[in-house]
């Protein structure tokens, strides 16, 4: 157990920098950011298959037919989402509605894997799901205390609505990347890690050229393939590739062998918090107040909902 939390806090200190990321590179469109940050991956993970080509041989066709799944929702399309909203609301709102997923987890894995790895009681999820629900006020009031006068308030409802988007990616995603895990555990997670990155990089490719080609049609002066700041965009994709890609997802995996199925949910906060560290740290100012305050109902949500016991569903036969 005490391995598992490691390995989630390892995951989540790497994977707030992907909130980052986006604000190092303004002018360059979520989709492009996420197509890059994928290309890194596959790249990096081509040794990587290398070295680990005897257990790859061990995947089966349907094996790869879920990693493709897993990629393609959980890697191009919620990084898409998610760049697209932190460049229309910044980085804390976005955040802060990632921050929502520990709780839509665990209400996810009650509805999909309560029958299996017991269910948590509804009625007590309510004061977990109220806190952090006052959390996403709290710092939603306090960045738009900021804004400036030339507020665009379409364009920031289209942020939330894609941060919305992003929580939907990522509820699917490690709910099925941990079932798939928890019922191969002959697999090693270093190898499943690799296995997503091998079938990401052809889609991902796919995705840059397409994304270059609109970009050509829409935006002709900007520059391509590599975009207007390359000694800038380039190392942080190979740096997002390496440690929120692959490393992330090798310890979230390892995290994900040795914990249940609904704990998952409530350790995801480390990406959370982690992501907030990070933006604050780039900003180089401390949290307004309001913003603290609607954090720190996002930890008493989650730790509330961490405290919630999963109880076992009886069965006819059992009873």
């Amino acid at each position: 157990m005490l391995a598992g939390v490691l390995f989630a806090l390892a995951a989540g200190l790497m994977w707030g920098l992907i909130f980052v990321g986006p604000l190092l590179v303004p002018n360059y469109p979520g989709a492009l950011q996420s197509a890059g940050r994928y290309v890194a991956f596959g790249l990096i993970a081509l040794p990587l298959a290398w070295h680990d080509r005897h257990r790859l041989r061990k995947l089966l066709p349907a094996d790869w037919r879920e990693a493709l799944k897993l990629s393609l929702v959980g890697n191009l399309l919620y990084y898409t989402f998610l760049a697209s909203a932190i460049q229309r609301t910044g980085a804390p709102v976005s955040t802060m509605i990632i921050g929502t997923l520990p709780v839509v987890m665990a209400i996810a894995a009650n509805l999909c894997y309560g029958h299996l790895e017991g269910r948590l009681a509804w009625r007590r999820l309510i004061p977990a799901l109220l806190a952090i629900g006052a959390g996403l006020v709290c710092v939603n009031i306090a960045e738009l205390r900021g804004q400036s006068g030339d507020w665009d308030a379409l364009r920031y409802l289209s942020g939330i609505g894609l941060a919305v988007l992003a929580v939907a990616c990522w509820t699917w995603y490690p709910l099925r990347n941990a079932r798939w895990l928890r019922s191969h555990p002959q697999h090693k997670p270093g190898t499943w890690a690799t296995a997503q990155g091998i079938v990401t990089l052809p889609l991902a490719l796919i995705m840059y050229a397409l994304v270059c080609a609109q970009l050509a049609w829409q935006q002709p002066t900007f520059a391509l393939p590599f975009g207007p700041q390359p000694q800038r965009f380039l190392p942080l994709m190979l740096v997002i590739g390496l440690l929120c890609s692959w490393l992330g997802t090798l310890c979230w995996n390892a995290a994900s062998q040795r914990l249940p199925t609904v704990f998952m949910g409530p350790l995801i906060v480390f990406e959370t918090l982690s992501g907030l560290l990070w933006t604050f740290t780039w900003r180089q100012s401390w949290p307004p107040l309001l913003t603290l305050a609607g954090i720190l109902c996002l930890i008493i949500g989650v730790l509330w909902a961490m405290r919630i016991k999963p109880e076992p569903v009886i069965t006819a036969v059992e009873r």
